[in-house]
């Protein structure tokens, strides 16, 4: 093990008791409102966000998605991060642009937003597994990638759940590695509904927008490169 792999070990450990450590009070309370508002959301986003999930899961189990190239299976870890988050900002950048046309677009247009989106966010874990070398051709791999994004968009109790089983990934049979779609739409819906539901409103839906794909791209993105850091260091133990 180099001296990146050593670092890079190190702070993902920390990242993990950063995910395990129980919410505070603040969090609590945010979690509170959060389900007072989902409660006032209408029917027709929840039915949205629902088709939009179920839909995004088969296409990825069906291996719809464009496959993105494999890269050097010389490459370091380090140099696979780079990589990783040159492609990062890239993503980012597109979800901000498609986040503050949508939000700008009135109610229809902000609607709109949530498959474009989730679209963005799979493209880009596509790219993490091809760079990482993990062959999507395999049912696993892309339950991994699923597992992947319910972590990063999740409550307390699920992220702490999701992550035992990536911590265990190599040692878990197959229908342990199942996924339920319903459980991944409604743990996105709370995780995203206030300042997705702020994007619909007029005067502030852009810019609003622009933020929040900002920071979801960023989430899912630091989320994917610590998980395929424990799934690199399982392949070389």
């Amino acid at each position: 093990m180099n001296a990146y792999e050593q670092k890079v070990r190190i702070e993902t450990e920390i990242w993990k008791k950063k995910i395990l450590k129980k919410p505070g009070m603040f969090n609590r309370f945010a979690k509170k409102t959060q389900t007072k508002i989902n409660e006032k959301i209408p029917e027709k986003v929840h039915e949205i966000i629902a088709s939009s999930i179920k839909n995004m899961i088969e296409a990825v189990l069906s291996g719809a998605y464009l496959i993105s190239k494999k890269s050097d299976f010389l490459l370091s870890l380090e140099e696979r991060e780079r990589v990783i988050k040159e492609k990062l900002e890239t993503y980012r950048k597109t979800a901000v642009v498609e986040g503050a046309g949508t939000g700008a677009g009135g109610i229809l247009l902000g609607l709109a937003d949530f498959p474009l989106l989730l679209s963005i966010k799979m493209k880009f874990l596509h790219d993490v597994a091809a760079i990482h070398n993990c062959p999507l051709n395999k049912r696993e791999e892309k339950l991994f990638l699923l597992h992947v994004f319910l972590l990063a968009f999740s409550s307390y109790e699920k992220k702490k759940e999701t992550l035992n089983k990536i911590c265990h990934w190599e040692q878990l049979p197959i229908d342990k590695k199942e996924i339920d779609w319903q459980v991944v739409q409604q743990e996105y819906r709370d995780y995203i509904d206030l300042a997705k539901m702020l994007q619909l409103m007029p005067g502030i839906g852009a810019a609003v927008g622009a933020y929040a794909n900002y920071k979801l791209l960023d989430t899912l993105g630091q989320t994917a490169i610590y998980a395929y850091r424990i799934k690199y260091f399982q392949r070389i133990s």
